[in-house]
């Protein structure tokens, strides 16, 4: 009888642990950074006419890309999935900011990056700075960015990292996206990502 009493008080605790355990993280389709981590902040010239911080996006969900104005195929491409991704979230779309950041200040000013991002979504965000500072900001978000050399002084190509960046409400990086998945896969980790917070 003593033997059954324990057996049950020991059941009854395991339970209760398991109630009281954190809920586990949302299955998303980016890979995930376990556990979550400060996204770096950064300062830059944004497109919108003001100081681009992460800060200023606190209680939102950034999705931060870094590309070129002249990219050929990658970054149209990722913006225009952003693009859908945000008219598919349809009102949740406000609780999430994309921030487009240049591998390219040569060519890429403030001018420029507005204009090319309202061609995809005029609530995107874009930012340049010195070569040394963004080369810093690469740095602690582990990018990589090269020209390519050509024959002609501005027609040279860069070659990038193509992913996008998941950062939640509080500033964590919390996913990173590989370049070729599409609209779906991005509402899917967004939606997560908003319940959770």
């Amino acid at each position: 009888m003593k033997r059954r009493l324990a057996l049950a008080a020991a059941l009854a605790l395991a339970g209760g642990t398991a109630l009281a355990a954190p809920a586990p993280t949302p299955r998303l389709k980016a890979g995930v950074f376990e556990p979550a981590q400060a996204a770096p902040e950064f300062a830059l010239k944004g497109s919108d006419g003001a100081e681009l911080k992460l800060a200023r996006f606190k209680g939102k969900l950034v999705l931060l890309v870094f590309g070129f104005t002249n990219c050929p195929e990658v970054c149209p491409t990722t913006l225009a999935t952003l693009a859908q991704a945000r008219k598919d979230l349809g009102a949740d779309a406000a609780d999430v900011q994309v921030v487009y950041v240049t591998v390219d200040p040569e060519r890429d000013n403030v001018a420029r990056i507005r204009q090319y991002l309202a061609a995809f979504d005029p609530t995107f965000i874009g930012g340049t700075e010195t070569p040394a500072t963004l080369a810093e900001m690469r740095k602690r978000y582990g990018v990589v960015a090269e020209k390519i050399a050509a024959t002609q002084p501005h027609a040279y190509g860069m070659n990038h990292s193509t992913s996008v960046w998941l950062i939640d409400r509080a500033g964590k990086l919390r996913a990173m996206m590989p370049y070729g998945h599409e609209a779906k896969d991005f509402v899917h980790d967004l939606r997560l990502l908003l319940a959770a917070s």
